[in-house]
């Protein structure tokens, strides 16, 4: 398993992809991106789900973590099953997300990578997507890495995603 986690438009997605490429082995990519589009409708812009608000913030409640908690459980099956896995989330409780996490991965070998990127940088990224709220990007740059503890840390800031993918593969047996 490896598990990137990063701010939104970090690059996570990318390396994800890239790790596919350079990966000798079959990897399978799941991203909380498509958990989140998996949701009904009725859970986003809710209390009980999950609303992205205009300033850029994420609020969780209590049904998205049900599901979230199923989602990674299932993904833990898949890998206990034998599938090499590569998660791309966002740590929004930033060691409570790692910790939640563990307890669903306990006994798995895990890669921790954390994805970061400059504050400024991921906003471009953010504004050139299109399809996030104005300044998530910027305050979730350092805050899902709080208390966050890594293997190992790779910054898009300058880098390419296939450099970064090259730099997790290389630890990766």
């Amino acid at each position: 398993m490896i598990v990137l986690n990063g701010g939104s438009s970090s690059g996570k997605t990318g390396i994800a992809r890239c790790l596919q490429a350079v990966l000798p082995r079959p990897w399978l990519a799941f991203g909380i991106d498509a958990l989140v589009d998996a949701m009904p409708a009725s859970l986003r812009a809710s209390d009980a789900g999950i609303d992205f608000t205009p300033d850029g913030g994420v609020d969780i409640g209590p049904r998205f973590r049900e599901l979230e908690a199923a989602w990674m459980a299932g993904i833990a099956a898949t890998a206990r099953a034998g599938a090499r896995i590569v998660v791309d989330d966002v740590f929004l409780g930033a060691a409570a997300s790692q910790d939640r996490w563990r307890k669903a991965l306990d006994g798995l070998d895990v890669l921790w990578v954390g994805v970061r990127c400059a504050a400024e940088v991921a906003a471009g990224r953010e504004t050139a997507r299109g399809d996030r709220a104005s300044g998530m990007a910027e305050t979730q740059a350092e805050l899902v890495h709080r208390g966050v503890v890594y293997d190992l840390e790779v910054d898009t800031t300058r880098a390419e995603s296939l450099a970064c993918a090259r730099t997790i593969a290389a630890r990766v047996d």
